[in-house]
């Protein structure tokens, strides 16, 4: 039976090359994005059982009328990947940071997450063996944090905290919950310079494939695990 996977903000960038890798592999995929038409397009591009679903994870309502969707079509969810992420805030300094733009990076990084992880919890509720996956970055390691994008690692490194609680929270159910740092990638978020959107994907598709027995609550990129 293939897995019920819904990707936030999948219509483009490392959340829709990851939907395409899922959808090549057979799984049932969710391409979320808070344009419908945006959705529909990508999902139609990708092929596969690929299915758009509208989701703006900034808002209440969408979030919970794509969880009744989610629930009328498909009846469960296996793999939650929260893939909604901004404000690469590079000009920034912690010491003179516009706090507004701190504020906007901790709702999009952390309480779009927390709001889509809380919507979805009780179809995950209803698979075996279910997981949670959130797109983190190495700008979040505490043991590696510098001076620069200081809204952008303090609001990841907020999802990293969430990630933990989650996963002590939820072991019990036996769903999994890890953080994924795609790595550097050429994304809109990322720039130019990075490495290919295929790669950024495939560090996170290799934490939604971890078998259960590698445990819950792990910082990973790149197959290997990171630093708090």
């Amino acid at each position: 039976m293939s897995r019920v996977i819904l990707i936030t903000g999948a219509n483009r960038g490392i959340g829709r090359e990851l939907a395409a890798q899922f959808a090549a592999d057979g799984d049932t995929v969710l391409l979320s994005a808070r344009n419908s038409d945006a959705a529909a397009q990508a999902a139609a591009e990708i092929g596969g059982d690929t299915h758009p679903v509208q989701l703006d994870a900034s808002d209440p309502a969408s979030v919970k009328a794509a969880a009744q969707k989610v629930e009328a079509e498909h009846g469960r969810l296996d793999v939650l990947v929260n893939n909604v992420g901004g404000i690469f805030d590079y000009a920034q300094q912690a010491s003179t940071a516009d706090l507004g733009v701190v504020q906007e990076a901790l709702e999009i990084n952390l309480f779009s997450t927390w709001r889509v992880t809380q919507a979805m919890l009780p179809l995950l509720r209803k698979a075996q063996g279910a997981r949670i996956v959130n797109v983190s970055s190495e700008a979040a390691s505490l043991a590696r944090m510098g001076a620069s994008t200081p809204a952008y690692g303090a609001s990841k490194a907020a999802l990293n905290a969430l990630t933990r609680s989650l996963a002590a929270e939820l072991a019990e159910d036996e769903i999994t919950v890890h953080a994924a740092s795609p790595g550097w990638t050429a994304s809109d978020l990322g720039g130019e310079g990075g490495r290919p959107l295929a790669d950024g994907a495939a560090s996170i598709k290799h934490v939604v494939n971890l078998p259960a027995e590698a445990g819950t609550g792990a910082f990973y990129q790149d197959e290997q695990i990171l630093p708090w």
